[in-house]
């Protein structure tokens, strides 16, 4: 019997399958599409991402082939009439190693997680889809499309916004999709152009264009806002007539598009995370806009959270930890929504101030305080369920360097003795190192910390 099997290949399965195989999980990933996709889609990598890919080893990979954002050239025809970034850039500190956000598109981010995973023994399976599942008390059975019936002890659906384990399962998605305009996408080369900057034009409220260089290539990805009804046409020559209109200019000339798609404001979550031995991550539970770039993000941490635990099941812990997950990610995955329908309103409106970023979207100050997993007490700002920062220990290492070995990290700081999840979260402050080790021990018997 296979230990997990992971549907569907994106960031959020990639990471997933990292982080079970770094602990030695038995892993099939199966992937529907035959081929790679060739898409920079969810382009935008936020610091808590960063830090999540330094624990998987793959952090010095991310910033080679990535750049910081280049400031928004905001114009009306030829004229320059702003110049902004969505965030002003922080210099690094020991507390906070990676504190901007990143670009890269998403198919070389893929790129770097699947030869990760491939390190580590894993292998992504394309071209195989699964069709339905069943479960029982030891396990779930899935009917996958090369005809193979599958027997796993769980099973993790990270197979997007359609996804088929969630619909197998009967979770249903709430939420809905605001009347609000469309947005079409598409990579393509864009000639008269200096790609230093982010190029933006707006005729109008509904009526934005932009054009961003991303790095590695000598692309760019177009956006252009369009009416919430009708049936465009994603071609070459409807990007031009949408640049042409939206910008008063016939010198720019776009050619060799790749990827194109259209995106719905659809704004969903999933009722539940959890359905007996099947889970489901990333756009299978959480439907966002581009605004904000969130979705790969939360994707992400989702994996994160969950992979340590399901390592833990399965090397012995009551699988009631797995109730943890959902009790800490879906509040998280609420409020995400919540900024990205927030930052998506005030683009379609043109508010100058639509591009900015605060330190809410970063995803560092997002927290599991309250969770049924914290215990212990306060030390300075830092309470148990808060990410834990980064910092040297007094033997020289870094604290994210521990984190590269999953497991607990037992740290002591300030007086206090810090249990440092697996994800990087502080489970508990303590003491002493004997509560701290109870604590760590009641987990692996319990699934719960045990409370006096």
């Amino acid at each position: 019997m296979t230990d997990v099997l992971i549907v569907g290949a994106g960031p959020t399965g990639l990471t997933l399958g990292i982080d079970l195989r770094r602990s030695g999980v038995d892993v099939r990933l199966i992937e529907r599409l035959p081929e790679r996709v060739f898409a920079s889609k969810g382009k935008g990598l936020q610091p808590r991402t960063l830090e999540v890919f330094d624990t998987l080893g793959i952090i010095d990979e991310v910033m080679a082939a990535s750049s910081d954002y280049p400031v928004i050239r905001a114009y009306a025809g030829d004229r320059v009439v702003r110049e902004q970034r969505m965030s002003e850039l922080s210099a690094p500190t020991s507390e906070v190693p990676y504190p901007n956000l990143r670009m890269l598109p998403q198919w070389r981010t893929e790129d770097i997680l699947a030869e990760r995973f491939a390190a580590l023994g894993g292998d992504i399976e394309r071209g195989v889809a699964l069709e339905r599942l069943a479960q029982d008390e030891s396990g779930v059975t899935a009917g996958l499309s090369t005809g193979e019936t599958l027997r796993a002890a769980w099973l993790v659906g990270a197979d997007g916004g359609h996804s088929t384990a969630r619909r197998a399962v009967g979770i249903g998605l709430v939420g809905d999709t605001p009347p609000l305009d469309r947005i079409a996408i598409a990579d393509l080369r864009a000639s008269g152009l200096d790609r230093t900057w982010w190029h933006a034009w707006a005729k109008g409220p509904g009526e934005v264009a932009s054009l961003c260089p991303l790095p590695g290539t000598d692309a760019f990805q177009m956006t252009a806002t369009l009416p919430a009804d009708g049936e465009p046409e994603l071609s070459l020559a409807a990007f031009q007539a949408l640049l042409d209109a939206r910008s008063g200019r016939t010198d720019i000339v776009l050619s060799d598009m790749g990827w194109a798609s259209l995106y719905r404001p659809n704004i969903r979550m999933a009722e539940h995370f959890r359905a007996g031995r099947v889970l489901l991550a990333g756009d299978a539970v959480h439907v966002h806009p581009p605004a904000g770039g969130q979705g790969l993000n939360t994707g992400v941490q989702d994996a994160h959270n969950l992979g340590w635990k399901l390592a833990a099941v399965l090397a012995g812990a009551p699988d009631g930890l797995l109730d943890t997950y959902e009790e800490e990610r879906l509040p998280i995955a609420a409020h995400v929504l919540g900024l990205s329908e927030k930052l998506l309103r005030k683009g379609f409106a043109g508010d100058p101030d639509a591009l900015e970023r605060s330190a809410d979207e970063r995803q560092l100050t997002l927290t599991y305080r309250g969770s049924s997993l914290c215990a212990g007490q306060g030390s300075g700002g830092l309470r148990p369920g808060d990410r834990m920062p980064d910092g040297v220990t007094p033997d020289g290492r870094r604290i994210f360097e521990l984190l590269r070995d999953p497991g607990f990290a037992v740290l002591e700081r300030d007086g206090h003795v810090f249990v440092v999840r697996p994800d990087g979260y502080i489970g508990g402050i303590f003491g002493t190192r004997a509560e701290a080790g109870t604590y760590i021990a009641s987990i692996g018997r319990h699934g719960r910390p045990i409370r006096g």
